[in-house]
């Protein structure tokens, strides 16, 4: 049962230490957040989960971590710096800024009410910044909007470095920067932010049939995650809306608790990035409306082993915010249950791969040293296993530790008690997060049970 309002899940996520408001202690910082304990945990296991499908289990994809800051000329051949930008509207009584295309009416202000409103007019979102000791706009550069132009300017240093066949792909994760007008629900629409993007080159013609084989694919990674396929709408993106590189642009929208919005995009974008960043762009035949580049020192084209003639790749892009499937993946765990005592209990019901916490290991009494020890012991065994983070957890209290474990989806609590150390063979207590279903298991069996859960 997902959220009933984003209310619910922000109010978890600060109580128990997923999201804080950024410079909270100052008044907080708009559209900026920062990551707790807990929620470092999730963002980064998403992160690897999508690393893991794109780069380990295949062949044909090479992995990427590039600069934040890119150069002026990188975002000017990129079309960036011209057409990267919102329409912004000024309310000139109340001083509210607001985006054109996000209001119902472009000439009364959303804030107060009035008129006296400007004319919608560009506004561009990337963030500015200077390179070196010296101000001046020969030294200009941008923190990147996107992770994409920097996989684009590295397209020649990869396929020189590795020899891949196309198609192949190249994957980044990483932050990205945009100066949004209104920063608005939660970390959905913030200022800082990461991505995981696919950039998958493939020889023209072959565009349609690979657009259609990521659409399917991300549904299913997002169906591994826990967000059902039943919750995602597919928008074909109409023609009149597509961005000016897009040949086509799936929208993958989710439900989540502010409405149905933008999960995940995939866009077949032809030739025009690495059109736009190549060198000799006479000598290509170049399908895209690019921009002029004289300053490129790299032909961003490959050859065609069956003609012999030199081409340039068209582009498939899936695109996901890290923070968006956070949202996602929270709503879709989170779980209200009424217990047969009438009581509720609160359960994040988390995929285990994407679990915070993987096992806690629970002291009966906490202040025991024969106890802690061996749960010190059990914990350390589990840790070689690789899986994530499990936790020692000496609250002392059972019934109140298995409640936080439900309420921040770690999947097995494992407790000590004084039959563990007193009697043989050593047996603890595994508690089931979903089932609070309770089975003792000796310790000696213990790292393939855990092992074989995780599986």
């Amino acid at each position: 049962m997902p959220a009933k309002s984003m209310d619910e899940l922000v109010s978890l996520c600060k109580r128990r230490g997923f999201i804080f408001q950024s410079g909270e202690l100052y008044g907080g910082l708009k559209g900026m957040y920062d990551f707790g304990p807990l929620g470092v945990e999730l963002k980064n296991n998403l992160k690897q989960a999508w690393w893991r499908s794109m780069v380990y289990e295949r062949d044909d994809i090479e992995g990427l971590d590039s600069s934040i800051i890119g150069s002026q000329k990188m975002f000017t051949y990129s079309g960036h710096t011209k057409t990267f930008s919102d329409p912004l509207v000024d309310c000139k009584d109340c001083k509210t800024r607001m985006r054109a295309d996000h209001m119902k009416d472009q000439s009364v202000c959303e804030n107060c009410g009035s008129t006296n409103v400007t004319p919608p007019r560009d506004f561009n979102l990337m963030f500015k910044t200077h390179i070196g000791p010296v101000e001046s706009d020969e030294n200009l550069g941008y923190l990147r909007p996107e992770t994409a132009q920097h996989i684009f300017a590295n397209f020649k240093n990869v396929l020189d470095s590795t020899s891949p066949k196309i198609p192949f792909g190249i994957a980044q994760t990483g932050k990205a920067f945009r100066n949004e007008i209104v920063a608005r629900n939660f970390i959905f629409r913030v200022r800082e932010f990461e991505q995981m993007e696919l950039e998958w080159f493939c020889k023209p013609g072959t565009e349609d049939e690979w657009h259609q084989f990521w659409l399917d694919s991300r549904l299913n990674w997002w169906e591994q995650q826990g967000v059902p396929k039943d919750k995602i709408h597919v928008l074909d993106v109409p023609a009149d809306d597509l961005a000016h590189y897009s040949k086509r642009t799936y929208d993958l929208e989710y439900e989540f608790p502010h409405g149905t919005d933008e999960l995940e995009g995939i866009a077949s974008r032809t030739d025009y990035d690495l059109g736009n960043h190549s060198k000799g762009q006479k000598e290509l035949n170049i399908q895209a409306k690019v921009y002029e580049n004289n300053e490129s020192n790299t032909k961003m084209s490959v050859r065609d082993d069956e003609t012999g003639e030199n081409y340039i790749p068209f582009v498939i892009e899936p695109s996901a915010g890290v923070e968006r499937g956070v949202i996602a993946v929270l709503n879709e765990a989170y779980t209200v249950e009424t217990l047969e005592n009438g009581s509720e209990r609160t359960v994040l019901k988390f995929k285990p791969h994407l679990a915070p916490i993987k096992v806690a290991v629970v002291p009966l009494k906490k202040n025991n040293e024969k106890i802690v020890e061996t749960c010190k012991q059990i914990k350390t065994d589990l840790m070689k296993l690789g899986l994530g983070r499990i936790l020692f957890e000496n609250t002392g209290n059972i019934g109140k530790a298995y409640r936080r474990h439900d309420e921040v989806g770690t999947p097995l609590c494992v407790t000590v008690d004084f039959d563990t150390i007193e009697q043989e063979p050593a047996m603890v207590t595994i508690r089931n997060r979903d089932t609070m279903e309770q089975e003792r298991i000796a310790v000696s069996e213990l790292t393939d049970y855990v092992r074989k859960f995780f599986l």
